[in-house]
C-alpha cells in the first residue's frame, strides 16, 4: 500500500507531501490543476524514464519519494535477489538533477532503473485509457484465465521446464550444426594426429636425441680423447697414478711425525682414489664407445622429423607439440562422439517434451473449466454497468509450439449488442466499453490474486451518471480488501471515496503551484456540489451531493 508521498521540484508541484491510509481514496479537480501531473511524478518513482523538461526550478534537483507497506506482497525474494535491504515499510526514491541525470534509490540503496520498474509493477497497478489497450492482448487474456484457474504454481513450475527445454533445445542445434563443421575437418585432423601419434614424442626427447647425435657425430674425435685422457693417467713410466703413488708413500712416512702431515696424507689417499676411478671411467668409455653409422642415421631422421613437425605447427619444442597432439586428439574424439552426443541429446529433448506437454496439457484443461466461469461472472458484472447485451465468445485451442504461457492460443471476442457479430476487443468495443470490461476484469482479478495498490486515472470518462455510480460501487467493493485510488470528474464516482482529495492551482506572487488536500465532510459537500452544477452553488446542488454522500 502507499503510505506516503512527496514531490519536490516537479512541474507545478514546489513541494508536496501527502499521507494515505487503506479503502478507496479518490482525487479530484479542476481540468488543468494538475491531477496528471501528481499521477507524472508517481510514475517516476515506479521507473518511467526522467525528463529534464519537468523540472520546475532547473538549477535545483526534483526528488519524489515514495512510502510502501509491502508486508502483504511476499517480496522478500525479490529484495534478496537484488541485493537489497528488505523493510515492511520500504522508501523509494527518484532523483533527477539538473544535469539530466536520473538517480534511483530503494532504501537508500542505488538501484538501475529495470529494478525500479519491476518493484513498482508489483507496488502499483495504475490504469489508464492507455493501458485498458493491454485487454485487448491474449498473454493479459490468458493471464485473467489462469487466475481463476489458480494455474499459478503450474505456470511457475512449466516456465522452469519450457526454460530447460529450451536450453536442450538450443544445444542439440549446436551439436548439430558443430557435426556439419566438424566433419569437414575431421579426416584432416585425424591425419596430423595420426603423424604426431607415430612420431612417438615425448618429453625431453628433442634433447635427448641431440645429444645422441653429437656423440655418434664426433665418436673418432672421443674414442682419440678418452685413450690419450687414459694414458696421461695409467702410464706405466709417467702416468698421474703413478706419480700419486710415490706421492701417498712419502706423505705415509710424513704422517707419523704430527697430526697435520697426517691430514695431508689423508687428502693424498682420497686424491689417489678419485683418480683411480677415474681412469677406469675412461676406460670403461673407450671400450664401449664405437662408430655406429645406422644408429645415427636413425637418430637423424627422427631430428629430422622433430623439424619438420616444429615448422609445420609452427613450434619450437616437444611440449608445444604435445599440446597440439592433446588438441587433436580432443577435437578427433568429440567428432567420433558427436553422432552418440547428438542422440543422447535427442533423448534427453523427447523426454523433457513429454513432460511439458503434460504441464501444457494439464494448464490447458484448467484453463478450459475456467472460461465458463469467467465467461459468466463478465457478462453478469457488465449488465449491471449498463452492457445488458454485453457477451463474449472465449475459445481456446492448441498453439503450434510451446509458449512460454504454456500451449494454448486465444480468440477472445466480443459482442457489445445482441444479433451483432462477434469480433476482436480492438476493433469492435468502444473507449469506453473497453473501460468498463477493464475495470470488471480488475474487480475479478482481485478476487483470485493478492493485487498491488490499484490507480484509475479517469475510467470514468465518458460514461453516464448512473453507469459511473455502478463503477464507483465496483470501486469501492474492490477497496475492501486492497487500497484503491480513483481520479476521476465524476460526482458519483466521487462520492464513494473513503478519502478525498483535491488537486488545486495556488498563485504566490509570480508563480503557479499544484496543492493536494484531503477534505473534511463539509468540503466534500461543497466540491461534489460544484462537480455537479458549476462554482454557482446551488440548494439543490448541495443537496444532491448530500445525498449522494449519505
Amino acid at each position: 500500500m502507499l503510505a506516503n508521498l512527496s514531490i519536490k521540484n516537479y512541474a507545478l508541484i514546489d513541494h508536496l507531501n501527502v499521507a494515505f491510509t487503506n479503502g478507496l481514496t479518490v482525487i479530484t479537480g479542476e481540468t488543468g490543476a494538475g491531477k496528471s501531473i501528481l499521477l507524472g511524478g508517481l510514475s517516476l518513482v515506479l521507473g518511467k524514464r526522467a525528463d529534464l523538461g519537468t523540472l520546475r526550478n532547473k538549477d535545483v534537483k526534483c526528488v519524489i519519494e515514495a512510502e510502501f507497506q509491502i508486508g502483504v506482497y511476499r517480496l522478500s525474494t525479490f529484495f534478496k535477489e537484488n541485493d537489497l535491504d528488505y523493510e515492511d515499510l520500504t522508501i523509494v526514491r527518484r532523483e533527477i538533477l539538473p544535469s539530466g541525470k536520473s538517480r534511483a534509490f530503494i532504501n537508500d540503496s542505488p538501484v538501475t532503473l529495470d529494478v525500479l520498474r519491476e518493484l513498482g509493477d508489483r507496488l502499483i497497478d495504475v490504469h489508464s485509457q492507455h493501458q485498458t489497450l493491454r485487454l485487448t492482448e491474449n498473454d493479459f487474456q490468458l493471464k485473467v484465465i489462469d487466475a481463476l484457474a489458480d494455474n499459478k504454481t503450474l505456470l511457475s513450475n512449466y516456465m522452469e521446464k519450457f526454460l530447460k527445454y529450451h536450453t536442450t533445445s538450443k544445444e542439440l542445434g549446436d551439436l548439430i550444426d558443430f557435426q556439419k563443421n566438424a566433419n569437414k575437418e575431421h579426416d584432416y585432423n585425424s591425419f596430423l594426429l595420426q603423424e604426431l601419434e607415430q612420431a612417438a614424442i615425448e618429453p625431453g626427447m628433442q634433447e635427448e636425441l641431440e645429444e645422441q647425435y653429437k656423440q655418434l657425430n664426433n665418436v673418432e674425435t672421443i674414442l682419440e680423447q678418452l685413450s690419450k685422457g687414459h694414458q696421461l693417467l695409467d702410464d706405466e713410466q709417467i702416468g698421474i697414478i703413478n706419480l700419486l703413488s710415490e706421492l701417498k708413500l712419502v706423505s705415509g712416512r710424513l704422517s707419523n711425525f704430527g697430526n697435520q702431515y697426517g691430514d695431508l696424507h689423508a687428502r693424498v689417499q682420497s686424491a689417489l682414489i678419485e683418480i683411480t676411478d677415474i681412469s677406469e671411467e675412461l676406460g670403461s668409455f673407450r671400450d664401449t664407445a664405437e662408430a655406429n653409422p645406422q644408429l645415427l642415421g636413425e637418430i637423424n631422421a627422427k631430428l629430422q622429423l622433430l623439424h619438420d613437425l616444429h615448422r609445420k605447427h609452427g613450434t619450437t619444442n616437444v611440449r608445444e607439440l604435445l599440446a597440439i597432439q592433446q588438441e587433436l586428439s580432443e577435437k578427433v574424439g568429440v567428432t567420433e562422439n558427436l553422432e552418440a552426443n547428438i542422440r543422447t541429446k535427442e533423448e534427453q529433448l523427447l523426454k523433457e517434451r513429454e513432460e511439458l506437454e503434460k504441464m501444457a496439457k494439464t494448464i490447458s484443461e484448467r484453463r478450459h473449466k475456467a472460461v465458463p466461469k469467467l465467461k459468466k461472472q463478465l457478462e453478469e458484472r457488465l449488465a449491471a454497468l449498463g452492457m445488458p447485451s454485453a457477451s463474449f465468445k472465449i475459445e481456446l485451442y492448441p498453439a503450434s509450439d510451446f509458449k512460454n504461457n504454456g500451449r494454448d492460443d486465444l480468440d477472445f471476442a466480443f459482442s457489445a449488442n445482441r444479433g451483432t457479430q462477434y469480433g476482436e476487443l480492438k476493433k469492435v468495443a468502444s473507449g469506453g466499453e473497453l473501460s468498463r470490461i477493464m475495470l470488471t476484469i480488475k474487480s475479478i482479478l482481485a478476487k483470485y490474486e493478492n493485487l498491488p495498490t490499484m490507480m484509475f486515472d479517469e475510467i470514468d470518462t465518458g460514461v453516464s451518471g448512473e453507469i459511473s455510480n455502478k463503477m464507483g460501487d465496483i470501486m469501492q467493493s474492490m477497496s475492501h480488501g486492497m487500497q484503491v485510488f480513483s481520479i476521476t470528474h465524476l460526482p458519483q464516482v466521487a462520492s464513494k471515496g473513503d478519502h478525498h482529495f483535491k488537486v488545486f492551482k495556488s498563485e504566490e506572487g509570480n508563480s503557479t503551484n499544484t496543492r493536494m488536500k484531503k477534505l473534511n465532510q463539509d468540503e466534500r459537500v461543497v466540491e461534489l456540489a460544484e462537480m455537479l452544477g458549476g462554482k454557482s452553488l446551488s440548494d439543490s446542488a448541495l443537496a444532491h451531493a448530500r445525498q449522494l454522500l449519505n
